[in-house]
């Protein structure tokens, strides 16, 4: 039998779901999630591996307008994805709206195949409110399928991903069989940490955010690691929300962060974490580059 592959750019606004959509597609957690827009920074490379096929999926930050230098990289980054891939998922949770444009002139510009998918309909009122989401974005592109799911309840993924196997090219798997996304285990750490620091803080503290880790040591005797990290704030005021009254936030941040690693990576973690202020650092590329963002 002949091995089929291909890679599936996931595009949308931010927030509709794509990180809690690539992580149901692949059965483990690749991306981070949270209630917060612009949770992803940078292309997550996701790798499902089914028979002879491999889906190579790749988690884009969400297209917007930017306001910062960091903003811009990541806008960038969404749109380079479309430069390598063989179809194009564009997740939508609402009906067409001018601020959609944006992203469906990039689509249009790419001439992939194209599939609809319509996330969170577990959230929506009634049925009907599907017709009118499929209705409205019928008339501005002409799509090769359109799939309504639920991500996070992991509804219709089968329908999908049998859309996005038509879009599979015969030919060698770029990735080995066991791997499910090519970040460094270091990169998934400080993503996991910032997950954190997106759930407990408010306001303009977590598109502020910046961590990068310090030092780390893994000791396969004891399988225990180490870790070191360095949390990036743009302002002493964040930096007081961020550690909060005695520290009790940080320890918090830093308790749920060690238990999620221990969880992934099935290890026994100790992990300590500091605050340092670094003002302006998303307008700054030499600074956005050394923390890891636009490479």
């Amino acid at each position: 039998m002949s091995t089929k592959s291909g890679f599936i750019a996931i595009v949308g606004k931010p927030n509709v779901g794509k990180s809690t959509l690539l992580n149901a597609l692949i059965g483990e957690k690749v991306a981070i999630t949270s209630p917060k827009v612009q949770t992803t920074r940078f292309r997550i490379t996701g790798i499902l591996n089914d028979g002879d096929d491999q889906y190579v999926f790749i988690d884009t930050p969400g297209m917007h307008k930017p306001f910062h230098g960091l903003g811009k990289l990541m806008d960038k980054s969404a749109s380079e994805a479309l430069l390598d891939a063989d179809a194009i998922m564009w997740v939508v949770d609402q009906t067409f709206k001018a601020s959609d444009q944006i992203i469906l002139e990039r689509i249009q510009q790419a001439k992939l195949p194209t599939i609809l998918v319509i996330n969170k309909i577990d959230q929506l009122p009634k049925k009907s409110d599907i017709d009118q989401i499929i209705v409205s974005f019928l008339h501005v592109h002409d799509f090769v399928d359109i799939i309504p799911i639920s991500a996070l309840e992991s509804t219709h993924l089968k329908h999908l991903k049998i859309a996005l196997s038509k879009h599979l090219v015969q030919g060698p798997h770029y990735y080995p069989k066991d791997y499910i996304t090519d970040q460094s285990d270091e990169a998934r750490m400080t993503e996991i940490i910032r997950e954190r620091i997106l759930y407990y803080t408010e306001q303009e503290v977590p598109h502020s955010v910046a961590v990068v880790l310090e030092s780390f040591q893994h000791f396969p005797d004891t399988n225990k690691m180490d870790i070191d990290a360095l949390i990036i704030v743009e302002r002493d005021s964040q930096k007081g929300i961020l550690v909060g009254k005695n520290g009790e936030k940080l320890k918090k941040i830093g308790s749920e962060a060690r238990k999620e690693i221990n969880h992934i990576f099935k290890v026994k973690s100790h992990l300590s974490l500091w605050v340092k202020v670094k003002k302006n650092w998303r307008n700054d590329p030499n600074t956005v580059s050394k923390y890891g963002y636009g490479k």
